[in-house]
């Protein structure tokens, strides 16, 4: 495996958010849902995602759930919608992807180290 130069693992910033809307997103070519994440005046506030986790999650159990996203990745169109973050997850043995979450209540905005 190809090790990855510090300078840029430290480059991405990872913040945690708190989903607080999340709809289907019909349009996009995989199945997804839009999001909206609130990272508190320190993270840049509420901020827009696609995110295909459809597989394992329903939209309204989202809301209020906290998630980790990397924040400083150009946004990306997706079928009209401009997502702005990139919500992090790992596959399950069947392939559906669960979110990383932090273990207890954090400060929104917090920076993953």
């Amino acid at each position: 495996m190809a090790c990855t130069p510090t300078d840029a693992w430290s480059a991405l910033e990872m913040r945690v958010g708190r989903v607080v809307r999340a709809e289907p997103f019909p349009e996009a070519r995989k199945p997804a849902y839009r999001l909206w994440i609130d990272f508190g005046p320190e993270g840049g506030g509420v901020r827009p995602s696609s995110a295909q986790l459809t597989d394992r999650y329903r939209a309204q159990a989202l809301v209020g759930r906290l998630v980790v996203a990397v924040t400083n990745l150009p946004p990306k169109r997706i079928a009209g919608f401009v997502s702005e973050v990139l919500v992090l997850g790992v596959p399950d043995v069947q392939g559906a992807t669960v979110l990383l979450t932090p273990d207890d209540e954090v400060p929104l905005g917090s920076r993953v180290y």
